[in-house]
């Protein structure tokens, strides 16, 4: 049974500053929880469950010396963002080093502009690890990464995927990026273009790229449209999916 208290200091780590306080995360699900415990067992703090989720996973959770309270479906509720939360709610901490090499003339990969929806965010991260990223850059001013939301998004996403905040100059400054793509309207069209290795640029969900960062872009892709419609853009998450695949498909796929 979990105590006010209890309650009250999971609940607190809905707040970054919270979570920034205390270094730990919340990650809700089934799913989620499962892959965090067989995965990254080191990363689990806590685990709060159901009865049905700790029949299912006792043996996991005691093999990894993890420690586990069983709690009720009401409780769970209290403690969840979860309009029907799924069995179990784990506390996790921050991860020690989250920056990784990256060779730009190698491989690709993206960096988010102000991207501040964390079921875009979130989603971009799982996109990311279906295509084989493993480094995402984003702006400080970009989603948390350990908000609940964008956690919950990534389905898991988040333990194979690297994800750096750094403002783009300074990125710039440091690695040697001959290719700097920016999806825009008004670029040259993805399926015309010879795509190579580099950083893809997405923009925030209201007002695109940045000017201060649109003036680093050499290299302006567009998707295009059909131009009879009212549409004026895409999702950001949907955008990225239809950018990627293509340079999937160019780079990676044949």
């Amino acid at each position: 049974m979990l105590s006010k208290n209890q309650i009250k200091e999971i609940q607190s780590l809905h707040l970054k500053k919270q979570r920034d306080n205390q270094k730990l995360f919340i990650v809700e699900g089934v799913k989620s929880v499962s892959e965090v415990i067989l995965q990254k067992s080191d990363l689990v703090s806590t685990v709060y469950a159901t009865k049905e989720f700790l029949l299912n996973y006792k043996k996991e959770l005691q093999r990894f010396n993890i420690d586990h309270l069983e709690i009720t479906e009401e409780e769970l509720q209290k403690i969840s963002l979860q309009n029907n939360p799924n069995q179990v709610v784990a506390l996790c901490n921050y991860f020690k080093d989250r920056s990784g090499a990256f060779d730009f003339k190698k491989d690709f990969t993206l960096y988010m502009d102000d991207i501040r929806d964390p079921g875009n965010f979130g989603t971009i991260v799982r996109l990311a690890d279906w295509f084989g990223i493993k480094n995402v850059f984003c702006s400080q001013a970009s989603c948390d990464l350990y908000n609940p939301k964008v956690i919950q998004a990534t389905m898991g996403a988040f333990l194979r995927v690297n994800v750096i905040y750094s403002e783009l100059d300074e990125l710039l400054k440091k690695e040697k990026i001959e290719n700097v793509y920016g999806a825009v309207l008004n670029g040259s069209t993805i399926y015309n273009n010879k795509l190579n290795n580099g950083l893809i640029i997405i923009g925030n969900e209201a007002n695109g790229i940045s000017d201060a960062n649109l003036k680093l872009i050499n290299k302006p892709i567009t998707i295009p449209s059909h131009q009879s419609n009212g549409t004026e853009s895409l999702n950001a998450a949907m955008a990225t999916a239809i950018i990627v695949s293509e340079f999937y498909r160019q780079l990676k796929a044949m």
